[in-house]
């Protein structure tokens, strides 16, 4: 392009740069995640698929938002409460199971977020633990979750009345249920996707500006409650539809899924793979959950087992596997 001289005076001219994502990490990903079910047990890929959205959601409040949440599990297990009922009990069909689930973790979220965020620190955590302790002692209570049965038989229906998400494809001397499977993997990117997108939003800038500077952020006018209360109920419902897609995988909400255990175990997640990372608690709801499937057999140690991998990962990795990846890469990851 011809170079044009400039009057005294005038305005440079601003021409503004696009920035170009690339979309070839996504596809490798996805094309990685649909070949995986032939290679690997189906069922546990897709529960950690869940585990990984439901981390994904925590580390949208505490590593980008920086709000950390002891009682985050209450949005997990009520979403996978609500969604089995209304597949058991009401009939519906998957997809309007699993948007029930997520929307009452969502108006739960709503609801818990409006008393806690008027807290900040250790005190914001210990409201959210307490109030997700009444979530707990609801769902042993109430008649329709079944105290400490839990929720069982949760059938898997046909999506949208049409594919039977019970139905399996024959693979060797295996049978394969890859309707199901795809139907958790289109779940899971499309949730990793909103957060991904949140995160590289204005408005995902800003968050990022009040978990480094809150009074600063402040000064400059920004409405910050708004914006921890946004956060705080967007991770609500993401995290709900985690809970809502692992009951209808494994047929069953049961009060683990809304213990305070499963609120530990996500914060384990998040910080062992790296917090503010986008890929870090992907990979430690990954490495958390093969540690639990592979010492199974350890019966009662498998607590301590994955507690010491956790305190030689702080120890070695202080931001996380993911984490120091990405800072001796010098790239976000």
């Amino acid at each position: 392009m011809e170079a044009r001289q400039l009057n005294v005076g005038e305005a440079i001219p601003f021409e503004p740069t696009r920035r170009r994502t690339a979309y070839w990490p996504w596809l490798a990903a996805l094309a990685a995640a649909a070949i995986i079910p032939f290679g690997i047990y189906p069922s546990f890929v897709m529960e950690l698929m869940c585990f990984a959205l439901f981390a994904c959601a925590f580390n949208l409040l505490l590593g980008f938002g920086g709000l950390l949440s002891f009682g985050h599990a209450c949005f997990f297990g009520s979403a996978a409460y609500l969604s089995g009922l209304a597949l058991r009990d009401w009939g519906w069909t998957p997809e309007l199971g699993i948007l029930f689930g997520t929307a009452g973790a969502t108006v739960l979220g709503l609801l818990v977020g409006m008393v806690a965020i008027r807290r900040q620190g250790i005190y914001f955590a210990m409201v959210t633990l307490a109030l997700a302790q009444i979530v707990y002692f609801a769902c042993l209570q109430l008649p329709f979750t079944g105290g400490e049965d839990g929720l069982q038989g949760i059938p898997r229906g046909h999506l949208l009345g049409l594919v039977d998400l019970s139905a399996t494809v024959a693979f060797g001397d295996r049978q394969l249920p890859l309707a199901l499977y795809y139907f958790v993997l289109a779940v899971s990117f499309g949730g990793y996707w909103l957060i991904w997108r949140t995160v590289n939003s204005p408005f995902g800038t800003v968050l990022k500006a009040i978990r480094e500077n809150e009074a600063r952020a402040l000064s400059l006018g920004y409405r910050v409650d708004r914006y921890k209360l946004a956060a705080f109920v967007l991770s609500a419902g993401l995290s709900g539809l985690a809970g809502a897609t692992k009951a209808l995988v494994v047929g069953l909400a049961s009060l683990s899924d809304v213990s305070w255990h499963m609120s530990g175990e996500v914060v384990l997640m998040t910080l062992l793979g790296g917090m503010g990372t986008l890929l870090g608690p992907v990979v430690g709801a990954v490495t958390v959950g093969v540690l639990h499937n592979e010492l199974a057999s350890l019966g009662s140690w498998v607590t301590v087992t994955i507690g010491c991998v956790f305190v030689v990962c702080v120890m070695a990795f202080r931001r996380g596997m993911v984490g120091e990846l990405a800072h001796w890469l010098k790239r976000t990851l």
